[in-house]
């Protein structure tokens, strides 16, 4: 009750914004998509950069803000093409920003993109299915920054990396999660229900800051600066070592430990 009570004050404007003013009363950096762009200008003058993501509702803004930055190269990378705005764009200011078509958590995409010093993730984590496997991806290529800026839930008092699944949430649940009293027109996946066809289009992740930064740690990134905000977190990380790793064995290995394992008669976990 009092969890569903913190949301609905924090989904109210003058709520929210109340909020904001006491964090920042209290010490705390608090984020906001404005400062985005600050980020950009801090980290990626002299650097190679690459954005993940940068197409959906932006069309390539923060690659060119980049690139005016003085990145050395810039990469946009997105699962949607080009639009018209980015190459339009593109052409009038005779930048250099290439664009790749692809996934992140796809094998293939990520040797073709390489390590990049910087890389900006931004609107993307909670729209897709695995995030967990995003975080790793990122991590493949990412040389020294990151800059992660997603979509989260309010912090569950007593439930430390807790998360919510949108998809099949019934439209009572998915109200509480429905953000338009901010000012989004439309959440795929919570406004009207999951939409298969909508793909990475809807929204799939509700973690809350303590199970973002618990991923981020098991990714293998170290947060050094975080910038809260009520429904959403911005975290600039650097590479560490990654403390999860799982290798397949060869098959001969393979069959090896399981003969080791039938022979000790060990029971497999129900």
């Amino acid at each position: 009750m009092l969890y569903r009570t913190k949301v609905w004050m924090l989904r109210n404007r003058k709520a929210n914004l109340a909020w904001r003013r006491w964090r920042a009363y209290r010490g705390d950096d608090v984020g906001s998509y404005d400062r985005l762009p600050e980020h950009v200008r801090q980290y990626a003058p002299g650097k190679s950069f690459l954005d993940v993501g940068c197409m959906w509702g932006v069309n390539g803004e923060f690659s060119f803000v980049a690139e005016d930055a003085g990145a050395t190269t810039v990469t946009g990378l997105d699962v949607f093409g080009p639009t018209p705005e980015f190459e339009a764009a593109k052409e009038r200011r005779g930048s250099a920003v290439s664009f790749v078509l692809g996934d992140i958590t796809d094998g293939d995409t990520i040797q073709r993109l390489g390590v990049a010093d910087v890389v900006l993730c931004a609107g993307v984590l909670y729209h897709h299915p695995s995030p967990f496997d995003v975080l790793v991806a990122l991590r493949r290529v990412c040389g020294q920054t990151l800059i992660l800026r997603t979509s989260t839930i309010p912090e569950m008092n007593g439930m430390p990396n807790a998360a919510v699944f949108y998809p099949m949430l019934a439209p009572r649940a998915r109200r509480r999660w429905n953000l338009s009293s901010l000012g989004l027109d439309r959440q795929v996946g919570i406004t009207d229900g999951f939409e298969p066809e909508q793909g990475y289009g809807n929204w799939f992740w509700g973690l809350t800051p303590s199970c973002l930064a618990s991923l981020l740690a098991v990714a293998g990134f170290r947060v050094i600066r975080h910038l809260p905000e009520a429904f959403v977190q911005t975290f600039i990380c650097e590479p560490a070592d990654v403390p999860f790793a799982h290798h397949l064995p060869s098959e001969s290995a393979a069959r090896s430990i399981g003969a080791d394992v039938s022979a000790r008669g060990i029971a497999h976990p129900a």
